[in-house]
């Protein structure tokens, strides 16, 4: 969960980090006289009331130093007047990119959950650093509020049990197919010198139409069920893609096939048929090939 959940920060950071900076920026007044300690904390009390799922916010002076105890609607958070902040990184940060920050994910001191803290440098009129406004936000609370995950809601968790119960039945559909196909091989009665051509074709196009769903089954079941984005997210979703319709029109062409030989030797006028199906086979390969292309375009 934890990795998900910075998978998920990763893509989400840009806005939260102009959204938390937003929300200082709008609240405290900066390069301009009225740059008090007493005004920036009557403003970090107006936004603790607009935004609960800030767990806590403190100021530090010029030199990392807190000069307030954190403000809080957690009594337990209301502490750390007079700590030195001075190696934190978010402090470094804001003073010298001298601009509002987001910090990585880390664990916080009180209860060792995943924060980031989002550090907004405040100057007076003359461009001297005064104090560096810092918010505490845990990051499962900002992945919900900048950005909620579907996964969180009822209804996500109802379309999550969807999709899982779906994997669960095609897996099964695979498996049948997969038996059947292996069954064909062991049930006939092999022998090199006499083949049946037949049974030897029916037996691949199970097992390819088998390997096909279970390629589906495993891109649902991870990208829906688990939730597992990893960085190639959209090579792994062509490329399940390219893999489940090469199935498809493999299992295809040998039904053509079949029914080439089965309708040249017992009804030479129904090979109309299998050309159609050849056909068929022939515009999935060129809508393939197009699909292919476009990949290629896109990256």
């Amino acid at each position: 969960m934890v990795i998900k959940e910075i998978q998920q920060f990763s893509e989400i950071r840009p806005k939260a980090r102009a959204y938390l900076c937003y929300l200082l920026s709008r609240n405290i007044p900066n390069r301009t006289p009225e740059v008090t300690l007493n005004t920036i904390t009557s403003a970090l009390k107006k936004i603790k009331k607009e935004v609960n799922e800030i767990d806590a916010f403190y100021v530090l002076d010029s030199k990392g130093q807190q000069v307030i105890n954190n403000i809080s609607t957690n009594s337990s958070y209301r502490v750390g007047e007079g700590e030195n902040r001075a190696d934190r990184a978010y402090y470094y940060r804001a003073v010298r990119e001298k601009r509002c920050i987001l910090t990585d994910p880390y664990p916080s001191r009180i209860e060792g959950k995943l924060v980031v803290t989002a550090a907004y440098p405040v100057y007076n009129e003359k461009g001297v650093l005064q104090y560096v406004v810092c918010a505490d936000i845990p990051l499962d609370k900002l992945l919900h509020m900048v950005h909620p995950s579907s996964g969180e809601t009822a209804f996500g968790r109802f379309t999550k049990y969807c999709y899982a119960a779906f994997s669960v039945a095609l897996f099964g559909v695979a498996v049948i197919l997969f038996i059947n196909g292996v069954k064909s091989f062991i049930v006939a009665e092999f022998n090199i010198l006499h083949i049946d051509i037949k049974e030897m074709f029916e037996a691949t196009i199970l097992l390819t139409l088998s390997l096909a769903i279970f390629d589906l089954v495993k891109a649902i079941f991870e990208e829906e069920v688990l939730g597992q984005h990893r960085k190639g997210e959209a090579d792994d979703i062509h490329k399940t893609m390219v893999r489940f319709l090469g199935s498809i029109i493999i299992a295809l062409a040998i039904e053509a096939l079949m029914l080439v030989f089965k309708f040249a030797i017992i009804d030479p006028e129904k090979l109309v048929y299998a050309v159609y199906l050849i056909a068929g086979v022939t515009m999935l390969l060129f809508g393939l090939s197009f699909y292919l292309k476009s990949i290629r375009k896109e990256r």
